[in-house]
């Protein structure tokens, strides 16, 4: 893997993972918790929406898959986020082809299938662009 993380680790905030495959949710959550980080994960947008809005304070990032079940489905749940809380970062994955117009600006995008190196890429990434976005 060949993330440089000095100055994004350790991550005191909470990462939060919306992905309506278990198994993927799953293996998000134990990668990202292997490399320290807390984590929070759902299966909708429209719960992690309502655990956000608790606890927004103590989030850095969210990742979060493009066709949900639910009613808020992943561009829209970055919009969302973005619009209130600009500093929180943002990855969208998704297996569908998305149009690159579609990708709101604040966001990293990682097509599944992804492979590990490409997953923490992508949330190093968010973060330096999260960084980013807050500072202006």
């Amino acid at each position: 893997m060949n993330v440089d993380w000095e100055g994004l680790l350790p991550i005191k905030e909470t990462v939060i993972v919306v992905e309506d495959d278990p198994t993927l949710r799953s293996l998000m959550k134990g990668v990202l918790t292997e490399v320290g980080v807390q984590t929070l994960a759902f299966d909708t947008a429209d719960d992690a929406l309502i655990a956000l809005q608790q606890s927004h304070e103590s989030c850095s990032l969210v990742i979060v898959d493009q066709g949900l079940p639910g009613r808020i489905q992943g561009t829209e749940f970055i919009k969302m986020v973005h619009s209130r809380w600009p500093s929180i970062a943002a990855v969208l994955t998704s297996g569908y082809s998305i149009n690159p117009l579609d990708v709101p600006i604040c966001a990293i995008y990682l097509q599944k299938p992804w492979s590990l190196d490409e997953l923490m890429t992508s949330v190093a990434d968010a973060l330096q662009l999260g960084k980013l976005l807050s500072n202006r």
